[in-house]
């Protein structure tokens, strides 16, 4: 007996010794430093949440006749914010008509002053949410003053007008969102060494392996969220700059188009967030070397295009498009002269031009569509930071002129 009585002595001993105050707190100061190196990094100042952390309260079950509604809108510079707000799911059965507006602090967005700074959102699209899943949505809304006028900063409104006044064309778009990954000192884009240049661009476009494809997981979880939610996105692709991809969306009726772009471009962020990559969708995030820009070429036909003999109207609207380029170049984004510089598979920023599978032109006619005889066209001027309710309603109201136009001779290159 007196061995084992020893022993549990000597247990007694170092267990008291192991819940001594300077023990314990030694232990819980090395624990807490461990928490702020995972948590709290110095080096990004963002948190770096723990998956399971996250899924445990993300599984937390909600009121079945509640759903969380990710109400969004687009800032005073075109970034899309958002906040969210407990619904009862009932709205759901109505559509978009049946949730209610909203409101937000206009003066924290610039686009409010601070002594009367509510700005009114209003529902306008709605998409389930693949952030939270369940029945929960996301609801793209357009921004409004107190008083039910458009903010300057709403280029929905006059686009949707101009939709709704030539609804009967049935317009079709096809956008092609480019953007590229940086790492989040927002200076080295990914695959890229820090304060250095990879190999040339050639191989990175559609590319596959270690040394030619950065990122891939981000464009493949965007693909994904994207047909959750509904958004008509037809396809990814790796770009000619490393780190750069692309996406497209459509094709979509109308306003649908823009839409549909906007409410992507924040599932691409909050996707990024995720990841903790820093996403830009500058025309020429790369201003020194020889490396492409990034674009939002915008693919358009009406219902008579797509016809037999649609040829003809394609023909008639690039001239009309030719004799507003000045125009069109300054609604088609900010910094767009760094990227449409006639080199990069661009047209120059001065100068109209259009041709058959011509990728050094302002539009291109697809080779398909110039043998069928009816088809689209595309319009390769647009920046990847364009605003698409501007690009998509400026090509609706242009091509619908009634105007005579001098005709444009193609830049062409005869098939071999």
């Amino acid at each position: 007996m007196a061995p084992m009585r020893a022993v549990l002595l000597a247990l007694a001993v170092t267990s008291a010794t192991a819940f001594t105050p300077r023990q314990a707190a030694s232990r819980a100061m090395r624990k807490t430093t461990v928490l702020q190196n995972d948590l709290l990094s110095k080096k990004t100042g963002m948190a770096s949440m723990d998956p399971a952390v996250v899924k445990a309260y993300a599984d937390i079950p909600k009121p079945d006749d509640k759903i969380q509604a990710e109400y969004c809108w687009i800032d005073a510079v075109g970034a899309v914010r958002s906040k969210t707000r407990t619904l009862p799911k009932s709205k759901l059965e109505g559509g978009v008509d049946a949730l209610p507006s909203w409101n937000y602090d206009g003066s924290s967005t610039d686009q409010a002053p601070g002594d009367d700074s509510e700005v009114i959102i209003q529902p306008r699209a709605v998409y389930k949410d693949p952030f939270r899943l369940g029945d929960n949505i996301l609801v793209m809304c357009d921004t409004y003053t107190p008083a039910g006028e458009a903010l300057p900063t709403n280029k929905r409104a006059p686009a949707a007008a101009t939709f709704e006044e030539h609804k009967d064309e049935v317009p079709w778009f096809g956008l092609e969102q480019e953007y590229t990954l940086f790492n989040l000192d927002t200076v080295t884009p990914l695959g890229w060494p820090e304060n250095g240049y990879p190999e040339a661009q050639g191989p990175y476009y559609c590319g596959a392996g270690a040394t030619y494809s950065f990122g891939r997981a981000i464009p493949e979880a965007h693909y994904r969220a994207c047909l959750y939610a509904g958004i008509e996105i037809s396809g990814i692709n790796a770009e000619v700059m490393p780190g750069q991809w692309e996406y497209q969306v459509g094709p979509c009726v109308g306003i649908d188009a823009a839409d549909q772009l906007m409410m992507s471009r924040y599932i691409l962020a909050r996707v990024c967030e995720d990841f903790q990559v820093h996403c830009t969708l500058h025309p020429k995030p790369m201003v020194r070397g020889d490396w492409n820009g990034a674009g939002c070429h915008t693919n358009f036909s009406t219902k008579k295009m797509r016809e037999k003999g649609g040829l003809d109207s394609i023909l008639q609207s690039i001239y009309k498009l030719g004799a507003k380029h000045q125009q069109h170049i300054a609604a088609y984004g900010e910094g767009n002269e760094l990227r449409l510089t006639g080199k990069f598979e661009t047209a120059s920023i001065d100068q109209f031009s259009f041709g058959i599978a011509n990728r050094g032109c302002s539009v291109r006619i697809g080779r398909e569509t110039a043998r069928d005889g009816y088809g689209y066209f595309e319009d390769r001027r647009p920046s990847s930071n364009c605003d698409p309710y501007v690009v998509t309603g400026m090509i609706m109201e242009t091509v619908m002129e009634d105007v005579e136009v001098p005709v444009i001779e193609a830049s062409n290159r005869e098939e071999a």
